[in-house]
């Protein structure tokens, strides 16, 4: 079950790289984005702190505005107080797999663009020794988000931009279910490299 992921990433991979020789058009890329993460609930009541994340995914264009996208990311936010204890963290991390709109704003170098995509991750609660105490395995949750890509030339682009991550999964605290809900408005930017 663990590497239908991996497989799904890879597929993607190898459809994207088998476009670029149909024609002289960039349209895969790797876009890295990094930013602060506000979260927007409290999963198992733990009022999280602002926290930050980062994440890697390629791009394929297969439409003159429609693209897929894939990839990895990584989110923490600490609690102060918690379920979990004193000064717990709260990370999520896993893949998203979607769908991108891209349209040029006039005959500026800049674009905007939409983004809606599925996510497959899980929730992690370490101590403030770093170890795991609580996982809560893998699942489906989504993800929208919008922004502007400046082109810097030579297939370089600056893509700030606003993403809202939803993920609703479960852990068993001393033999009770509780749910946690991690949801967060993220501000971001990245850099992309069309190839």
């Amino acid at each position: 079950m663990k590497t239908k992921p991996a497989l799904t990433l890879l597929l993607f991979a190898v459809l994207a790289f088998s476009g670029m020789a149909q024609d002289n058009a960039k349209k895969s890329g790797f876009e890295l984005s990094s930013g602060v993460a506000f979260p927007v609930s409290e999963p198992g009541g733990a009022n999280l702190k602002t926290g930050f994340g980062f994440e890697g995914i390629f791009h394929y264009q297969f439409m003159p505005h429609l693209g897929l996208y894939a990839g990895w990311g990584w989110n923490r936010n600490q609690a102060p107080e918690s379920f979990a204890g004193k000064d717990a963290d709260f990370e999520e991390t896993g893949y998203v797999f979607g769908l991108q709109f891209k349209h040029a704003i006039g005959s500026s170098p800049v674009s905007w663009y939409a983004r809606a995509a599925g996510l497959y991750n899980h929730i992690e609660v370490e101590n403030t020794a770093g170890e795991i105490i609580y996982d809560s395995g893998h699942g489906l949750g989504w993800q929208v988000a919008g922004g502007i890509d400046i082109d810097l030339g030579r297939n370089w682009s600056l893509t700030p931009g606003l993403k809202f991550n939803s993920l609703n999964r479960e852990i068993e605290v001393e033999g009770n279910v509780t749910g946690l809900s991690l949801n967060y408005l993220s501000a971001r930017a990245g850099i992309l490299k069309k190839f």
